[in-house]
């Protein structure tokens, strides 16, 4: 199996998941386990919770971690074993820690026809990332290299957190957006 993090070196082996960094958190908030349950009691099948329960997860502890993935299965009270290959499957789930501010970059074929691969190096170079990194020293920026952010028309495009920004994207447009994120004009990745 290929797994995007290389096992730990210990005497037992681990299971994919217990490969995945931990988070600080380990239990919803009142909150969020609230917001669940308005979420589910919304679908005939308790089951249809879980991807709008990963993205309450992913907010509440920042990245979806494995005791963020159990936390859903309580909540929900369904099994683990479902959470994990959801959370597994889609690549919209952080598995690990984030900035504040997560940039993705579109590199697929119609953004790297107009520039997003160079565009996508220039967004390393300002940030200190490297794509897939993690967070920057000082925890503000990361990386990650998109498949497709579904706005071809408008290549390049790039995904600030959950916006995404697709009109003019070049050098200047990007310090702008940086600028404006260190102002605390864009939403953090997590609360």
């Amino acid at each position: 199996m290929n797994h995007s993090l290389s096992p730990e070196t210990t005497d037992q082996a681990l299971a994919p998941g217990e490969r995945l960094p931990r988070s600080q958190r380990t239990e919803f908030s009142p909150e969020a386990i609230a917001e669940i349950h308005a979420i589910a009691a919304s679908y005939p099948d308790k089951l249809a919770a879980t991807l709008p329960a990963l993205h309450i997860a992913q907010r509440e502890f920042g990245f979806v971690s494995l005791d963020a993935m159990k936390a859903v299965a309580r909540a929900l009270s369904i099994p683990e074993a479902h959470v994990f290959g959801v959370a597994s499957f889609y690549t919209m789930y952080q598995k690990k820690p984030v900035g504040k501010f997560h940039l993705q970059v579109c590199t697929n074929i119609c953004c790297a026809l107009s520039g997003g691969a160079e565009f996508l190096e220039k967004v390393c170079e300002k940030t200190g990332c490297k794509p897939g990194g993690g967070p920057s020293p000082d925890g503000l920026w990361s990386v990650e290299e998109a498949e497709c952010l579904a706005s071809c028309g408008s290549a390049p495009v790039m995904q600030v957190n959950a916006d995404v920004y697709d009109e003019n994207l070049d050098e200047a447009r990007l310090a702008e957006i940086m600028k404006a994120c260190e102002r605390g004009e864009y939403r953090e990745w997590a609360k």
